[in-house]
């Protein structure tokens, strides 16, 4: 595909809109659906947008590695959406939205780590200095500043928020060894995932577990409905396909990746405009510790051309 750079700074401007849109989704759908609802509803949307998606664009293809290509699947199914998005959901159902968006956003500075011990590669001293930062750019998050006292508000939450940044960075590290399509790879790995998620809901079911999947009644169940399939199409489905797009058309990935550094803070507008959240001055240091740990990591990295 040709180069066409303008082209591709719209399509990652759309998608870090769509991405600063989504913790706000998150915590208004969470009024309406529990967390295992959220994604149950949200990845069956995702998984439909991507498959009507690919079997538009590349059906041959699509069909011919459908049942091939699913073992391959199946790993990343389950960590993404069935894992990440489970962990993820329980961590913006206990912590402010502010809070579990920031701590979720450690998954850049745990990548790096995690790709020494499976892909091998060497631990610089600029790691350790990015992680240091962004460790402390957590507590200071998570205690809202009480850093002496460690009187964590959520400490469970926390954990999840954390938990989530490892489950994505471990996928990440899969999928950078999966050399399929990225359309046709992210379809798959959301049909694999939401018949996981389906199948484990059954068998909760089934052990006779009182599991919910909505928190409202009847009246509200429309709206509930219409909040997951906004966040299955704005976080898990259109928003990776821009994306993608956006590095696809890019002379250089590097020039619309670090893009995504403005998401966070986007999407802090909209979680005290919407949400009525007051962003909490320890929350911004936190994140501004974080990032930069990733400004640090990322520092001489080569990035490959598109």
């Amino acid at each position: 595909m040709a180069v066409d750079q303008k082209s591709a700074y719209r399509f990652a401007i759309a998608a870090i809109i769509c991405w600063s849109s989504v913790s706000t989704a998150f915590k208004i759908s969470l009024r309406y659906l529990t967390p295992l609802g959220l994604l149950l509803f949200s990845s069956v949307t995702a998984a439909v947008l991507l498959t009507t998606y690919c079997i538009a664009t590349q059906k041959k293809r699509f069909f011919a590695g459908l049942i091939k290509n699913m073992h391959l699947s199946f790993v990343s199914g389950l960590l993404n959406p069935f894992l990440y998005y489970l962990v993820l959901f329980e961590a913006y159902n206990r912590l402010r939205a502010q809070e579990a968006q920031v701590l979720n956003y450690t998954w850049a500075i745990v990548l790096p780590v995690m790709s020494v011990f499976i892909l091998k590669q060497g631990m610089r001293f600029k790691d350790f200095g990015s992680l240091l930062l962004g460790f402390i750019g957590v507590i200071i998050i998570a205690t809202r500043g009480a850093i002496l006292s460690l009187a964590f508000d959520d400490w469970f939450g926390t954990l999840l928020a954390i938990g989530s940044s490892v489950i994505w960075a471990a996928y990440w590290l899969i999928n950078m060894k999966d050399k399929r399509n990225p359309a046709l790879k992210l379809s798959f790995n959301f049909i694999m995932g939401a018949a996981m998620i389906g199948v484990y809901y059954l068998i909760r079911v089934l052990m006779g577990s009182e599991i919910r999947l909505f928190t409202v009644e009847d009246s509200g169940l429309r709206f509930a409905l219409m909040a997951a399939a906004y966040v299955g199409i704005f976080e898990m489905g259109l928003t990776f396909l821009l994306w993608f797009k956006a590095l696809t058309l890019s002379r250089n990935t590097a020039l619309v990746s670090n893009l995504i550094f403005f998401t966070p803070f986007m999407s802090m507008f909209l979680i005290q405009g919407i949400l009525g959240e007051r962003i909490h001055y320890t929350t911004i240091m936190g994140l501004s510790l974080i990032i930069a740990g990733n400004v640090i990591q990322k520092a001489g990295a080569k990035h490959k051309s598109a």
